[in-house]
């Protein structure tokens, strides 16, 4: 659930993704050594059977999914200026998000069928 939230505050720009998961997760501008930071609390995330949520192959497919998937609103909105059409940039977000969710999907299904996950 998180991801996902994630991922919609990165539609502004993908730097925001990083900033979303601190306000996600609570995270503070006033981080001191004492304070737990946004790494320690991913890390800690862990399911109910005490599994962790976010582990490398998850990192493998979030990774993939932000290279692929064209989620720049300003991207979108200088096609749309250029082609002078809606088309162009509804297809290329919808075609590389698409895209970016099906490589996504293989890269961590193959990591679970090979024993990383």
């Amino acid at each position: 659930m998180t991801k996902s939230i994630g991922l919609l505050g990165a539609f502004a720009a993908r730097e925001v993704f990083v900033s979303t998961m601190g306000v996600v997760y609570g995270i503070g501008e006033d981080v001191d050594e004492e304070s737990v930071g946004l790494r320690q609390r991913i890390k800690q995330e862990a399911h109910a059977d005490g599994r962790p949520i976010y582990t490398p192959l998850v990192g493998l497919s979030l990774m993939v999914f932000f290279a692929i998937a064209c989620q720049c609103m300003s991207t979108l909105a200088v096609v749309k200026r250029e082609t002078r059409s809606w088309t162009w940039p509804t297809f290329l977000f919808i075609y590389t998000g698409a895209l970016a969710w099906l490589l996504s999907f293989a890269v961590f299904q193959g990591g679970v069928l090979l024993g990383f996950g």
